[in-house]
């Protein structure tokens, strides 16, 4: 059986915000396999799924760049060792710069920058990742980057009719989203884009957690149906309440409404949602 040793059950503790005790046990259970014994902590309602854990990742920021006229953007995310660097000026200029050229241009060669930034910054330099977006068709680009530079936003937004992206409700609409993402933490645009294997791994924590069992079959499926709604409600974009709206609305309806004022289809395409040491 692999070693429990006290960091595996802090990482635990941290994943889930379950007891120290309660994640010892469980990961004895599970032979030391975290991903095992979260799955056991939410069948007995000990926890709710888990949250991506950051801290043992190393410091840094996320930086954008979006091209003029919103058609192209990008995100970045550039890593060092402290938080103390993290939050140089210097270092953010280097970051916001980073993700300019990396607009310019993708195929970009960045080491001699990088060298150059350890060597003024006395710190290991590390480009984690970058996502870019091109707008397919109409639509826009746009990006957000919450305080602190931890987490940001890249969505792109699309519509039928060109003019539409040159209105300000559409506008607003974009950056909303991008507000929405940065807080709701989704994990994909709709239901469709959820993997089956996600979906499947949701009903069996559910189907097996302490509360349901013994449950009549046609009872189960009703049931389930109304757990993975819940689940949806979270995961996905456009089915999590509007934050901006105190959640009276899902962001679905609220795209709908705008989409009425405009006269036109306007539909979130795709998103990436970058938040700092969560790169493997």
């Amino acid at each position: 059986m692999a070693e429990i040793t006290a960091a595996n059950v802090a990482k635990l503790r941290e994943m889930t915000g379950v007891g120290m005790m309660e994640c010892k046990k469980a990961l004895v259970e599970a032979q030391g396999n975290i991903e095992v014994a979260i799955d056991n902590l939410r069948k007995s309602g000990a926890a709710s799924a888990a949250k991506k854990s950051t801290r043992e990742a190393r410091e840094g920021v996320i930086a954008q760049a979006i091209a003029t006229g919103g058609k192209t953007g990008v995100l970045v995310e550039v890593n060092c060792e402290t938080d103390f660097v993290a939050r140089n000026e210097s270092f953010r200029a280097f970051c916001d710069d980073i993700a300019k050229r990396v607009l310019a241009d993708a195929n970009v060669n960045l080491e001699a920058d990088r060298e150059a930034a350890v060597g003024k910054m006395g710190e290991n330099i590390k480009f984690a990742r970058n996502a870019r977006m091109d707008v397919s068709g109409n639509g826009s680009v746009a990006a957000y980057i919450h305080t602190g530079a931890k987490v940001g936003v890249l969505v792109e937004v699309g519509c039928t009719k060109p003019e539409t992206s040159g209105k300000e409700e559409f506008k607003q609409l974009v950056k909303d989203i991008t507000l929405q993402i940065a807080a709701g933490f989704p994990h994909a645009v709709s239901r469709e884009q959820v993997a089956p294997e996600v979906i499947a791994k949701e009903r069996e924590i559910a189907a097996n957690s302490d509360r349901l069992k013994g449950k009549p079959a046609a009872a189960m499926e009703k049931i389930l149906i109304g757990v993975l709604d819940k689940f949806f409600q979270t995961y996905c974009l456009v089915d999590q309440g509007f934050v901006k709206r105190n959640s009276e609305v899902s962001v679905k309806e609220h795209v709908a409404q705008i989409s009425k004022q405009l006269g036109d289809d306007i539909v979130i395409r795709r998103f990436v949602r970058f938040q700092v040491g969560e790169a493997a």
